[in-house]
């Protein structure tokens, strides 16, 4: 694909001109000054603990330092980028620490505030929460009141903060720059030899030439291999960090902390976990259909991203955004119109190359700054839903840019994640109007793919990390063989009979940052349940496309329970899920009719 780096790269300039711009430092001395005031000012006035009024202005002052300065977020956004586009510059690696070292620090400045509110006396909780001036951040101090008994102390808080770049993120973007930058000479798609870096071997994973994946999974095991022992003690490094801050806090189960942070009760997660995992069967008769539609009685690993049949057609970047554009206009204008946005103004950072970040992303700071998207494009259909699945989480933010404050613009992720499977939904039925037959099997097989990777692969992805993380409380250290073997069998659990857990693929948890992100994977499951669930509220009426705008704009203003109530939807319930795998059930049912139809099997 012929690169425009005119248009296919980001434009940072509106955080700054480049790496050396002198505006950095004068930020620095705006967010210091700033910050001192804030601190200066409320500090030791604590009266806001008392007088609603008073602490009207103190949380009307936070919003305003959240709204234009916040911890240094605009230059630790902007390295962080730039990390993303080339994570083998180890001058930009040293900004970002840089960056990220002065955000703690500011961070630490500010953590007495949020420590205070803690301290608020029940009595009053409960009168503020009730007060009319205080209904603009009614559901941040009920949030914070929530969390109050796992605070410790701020000097306890400071040195947690503080140790997060050496116990945390240092270890992470070691092994995501060692993978980044590995390469080998595989065959393509073409049937040329090429150097292919770890991104775009990953992409050809599941090619349907045979030669072409089996190269590529030797490839791709073989760099997985040659970082297991860094990945051992980077891992193990991560557990002990994790073990560590829950033990501290006096979080009961390692999965708490996710989902005090994301604003649900662990009894929804474990309702969609046990909902999930009841229906595993889903996913192993998909594979099983899988392997009978490429003639084989079992899949090695690595095939189980097995294209099935061919769409000759590449898409360009042009037309996947065409396709995308046209999908978002016969929802909302609005829709289009933000996408447009992010093409006018070079938000967007499209191409794979050596040293760039594989996967993708949409990610931004402040309320006032930019938000910024990542994607790895090589022209695959699933290329094109990736487009829609980011831009979808960029919507998410444009929407609540426009509704809400500084301090509730953000999202909790198990809101987040349905933002985005429901706009790649919906790209999804715009393929499907024009399909013949044999595309609708192709098209079905692919979103019966998505499904089973976004919802039961991901469950057992959130399995394994109780598994991994329990193991590793027990024992007290983890090696690679353990880990492989606790990976492999909840890989095995949603798999079923007919993938192999062929040799090599005990690596694979290796590369799969989100097990980094300490539970983060269950959202995936409940976003696309959830999103399938406003999809064909949708379809039975195009109007309640305001009630989903109106979802995603809501931000931290709410908890997900109350948001999607409002939208007649009860994510407490293990029904609810089950009622969505059950649409997966019959669309894996449809399929299977319609490959015996086309006498495919």
């Amino acid at each position: 694909m012929k690169r425009d780096n005119q248009k296919t790269e980001w434009d940072l300039t509106p955080l700054f001109k480049n790496d050396n711009d002198s505006e950095m430092e004068i930020e620095r001395g705006k967010i210091i000054k700033e910050t001192n005031k804030f601190v200066k000012k409320w500090k030791n006035n604590k009266s806001y603990l008392d007088d609603s009024r008073i602490l009207r202005q103190a949380l009307d002052d936070y919003e305003k330092w959240n709204r234009f300065y916040g911890p240094g977020i605009k230059e630790l956004y902007y390295f962080t980028y730039r990390n993303s586009q080339n994570q083998l510059d180890k001058k930009i690696r040293a900004r970002l620490n840089q960056a990220n070292d002065f955000t703690q620090k500011i961070s630490n400045e500010m953590e007495f505030f949020y420590l205070s509110l803690g301290k608020i006396s029940k009595e009053k909780q409960k009168q503020f929460l009730e007060q009319k001036d205080l209904k603009d951040y009614q559901h941040f101090l009920s949030r914070i009141f929530e969390k109050e008994r796992y605070f410790l102390s701020e000097a306890e808080e400071k040195i947690i903060n503080l140790k997060q770049a050496t116990a945390f993120d240092n270890w992470v973007m070691m092994t995501e720059a060692f993978l980044s930058k590995e390469e080998r000479v595989i065959l393509d798609e073409d049937g040329k030899r090429r150097n292919k870096n770890f991104s775009e071997i990953s992409a050809l994973l599941g090619n349907n030439k045979k030669q072409v994946r089996d190269e590529a999974a030797k490839a791709f095991n073989e760099i997985l291999k040659d970082n297991i022992e860094i990945a051992e003690h980077e891992i193990n490094s991560v557990l002990q960090d994790k073990k560590v801050n829950d033990e501290l806090r006096g979080f009961e189960r390692p999965d708490s902390a996710r989902h005090l942070s994301d604003d649900v009760t662990t009894k929804m997660v474990d309702a969609l976990n046990e909902a999930v995992k009841s229906r595993f069967d889903i996913s192993a008769r998909f594979y099983k259909l899988k392997a009978k539609l490429a003639g084989v009685k079992k899949l090695k690993y690595h095939e189980r991203m097995l294209e099935y049949g061919e769409i000759n057609k590449k898409y360009t970047y042009e037309e996947a955004l065409k396709l995308v554009l046209r999908s978002f206009n016969n929802l909302d204008k609005e829709f289009g119109e933000i996408l447009e946005g992010f093409i006018k103004n070079k938000q967007i950072d499209v191409l794979p190359r050596k040293g760039k970040t594989g996967g993708a992303y949409c990610s931004n700071g402040l309320i006032t700054q930019p938000t910024y998207i990542l994607l790895n494009f090589t022209g695959k259909l699933n290329d094109v839903l990736t487009i829609a699945h980011e831009v979808g989480h960029g919507i998410n933010s444009e929407l609540t840019r426009k509704k809400e404050n500084a301090i509730n613009f953000g999202h909790s992720l198990a809101v987040a994640e349905v933002a985005s499977t429901f706009m790649e939904g919906f790209v999804l039925d715009e393929l499907l109007k024009t399909a013949d037959d044999e595309l609708r099997l192709k098209i079905s097989i692919d979103r019966l793919g998505d499904a089973v990777s976004t919802i039961q692969r991901q469950i057992a992805c959130y399995n394994f990390e109780k598994d991994l993380h329990q193991a590793f409380r027990k024992i007290g250290y983890l090696p690679k063989e353990e880990i492989g073997l606790i990976f492999q069998k909840n890989m095995k659990a949603y798999m079923g009979d007919a993938i192999e857990q062929s040799p090599g693929s005990e690596n694979w948890w290796v590369y799969w940052g989100h097990i980094r992100s300490y539970f983060y994977v269950y959202t995936y499951a409940s976003g696309l349940l959830i999103a399938k669930s406003l999809q064909k509220l949708i379809k039975e009426d195009i109007d309640f496309v305001k009630k989903v705008k109106n979802i995603f704009s809501i931000g931290l203003s709410d908890s997900p329970k109350e948001i999607f109530a409002k939208a007649g939807i009860d994510i407490t319930q293990k029904q609810f899920w089950d009622k969505g795998l059950k649409e997966i059930d019959e669309l894996l049912i449809e399929t299977e009719k319609l490959a015996k139809k086309l006498k495919k099997i």
